[in-house]
């Protein structure tokens, strides 16, 4: 195992300097653009899958210019959300892949108001995702909202009635919290049964900053034990035109230079 496990998107040149480095598992980060090229994404995990990669796809975060949310109120972004989920599924399913999906992200309908209720109603919505999606969607957590594991009805009102797939971004989690490791602790020892999937970054905690691992907060000798032997990549914010991925690969190093004894594990 060589900890490659890296992000990137379609572009071909973009492809090529990921594979470079012989990654375990790449994820491509899909725009509203690239959805109208499926026969695109289909040839891309293709490709891996002939080199022996595991591929995984990431739901469009945006719908003309705005961040999607399942529970939007716009009627048009609602239809947007719900078509690019199915054609999705549908390449999972018939090319063995699996897709990140966000209930909503930051700044959204979803992103405001916290009540029990209104975890319900999100529920609802992701079960109806879930009647053509459960075995290839990983659900991945924001940082504030109804789907943020700070809403203390996230877990026993959704996840657990669900049994819900879960992509945990490790850093979205510590921000939700604060800057807490303790709280993250909890939550990856709580999503163990539902969690097959994450994303590792680092962050001070504060704001949504995307580090290499070892340059923020995160204790990772904590975070290490309870990830590895399951699937995650590492999601590092990159600079210029996103095509060099030094700083995943430099995190991919670091992570597997960890050194965890029995006190940081128990």
């Amino acid at each position: 195992m060589n900890y490659m496990r890296l992000k990137g998107n379609l572009d071909q040149a973009n492809l090529d300097n990921r594979l470079h480095y012989h990654p375990e598992i790449l994820e491509f980060y899909l725009s509203e653009q690239d959805l109208k090229q499926p026969e695109l994404i289909r040839e891309r995990i293709r490709q891996l899958r002939e080199l022996g990669i595991k591929p995984y796809l990431h739901h469009p975060p945006k719908f003309q210019g705005k961040f999607q949310d399942i529970m939007s109120s716009d009627a048009e972004a609602r239809a947007y959300y719900r078509r690019s989920s199915e054609l999705l599924a549908e390449i999972c399913r018939e090319e063995k892949a699996k897709c990140v999906v966000h209930a909503h992200y930051t700044h959204t309908e979803s992103s405001r108001t916290v009540t029990k209720e209104r975890t319900r109603q999100l529920r609802e919505e992701i079960r109806q995702v879930l009647s053509y999606a459960r075995d290839v969607f990983v659900w991945e957590d924001s940082t504030e909202g109804l789907f943020c594991y700070a809403n203390p009805y996230l877990f026993e009102e959704l996840i657990v009635p669900l049994e819900l797939p879960l992509n945990v971004d490790v850093s979205h989690t510590f921000i939700g919290f604060r800057g807490d490791n303790a709280k993250l602790r909890e939550v990856l020892e709580q999503t163990q049964a539902y969690a097959t999937y994450y994303h590792l970054v680092d962050s001070m905690g504060l704001a949504h900053d995307s580090l290499p691992l070892g340059q923020g907060k995160i204790d990772w000798r904590m975070v290490k034990p309870l990830v590895d032997g399951k699937d995650f990549i590492f999601e590092i914010n990159l600079g210029g035109d996103h095509t060099d991925c030094t700083p995943m690969v430099e995190s991919a190093r670091y992570f597997e230079r960890l050194q965890v004894d029995s006190v940081a594990s128990s």
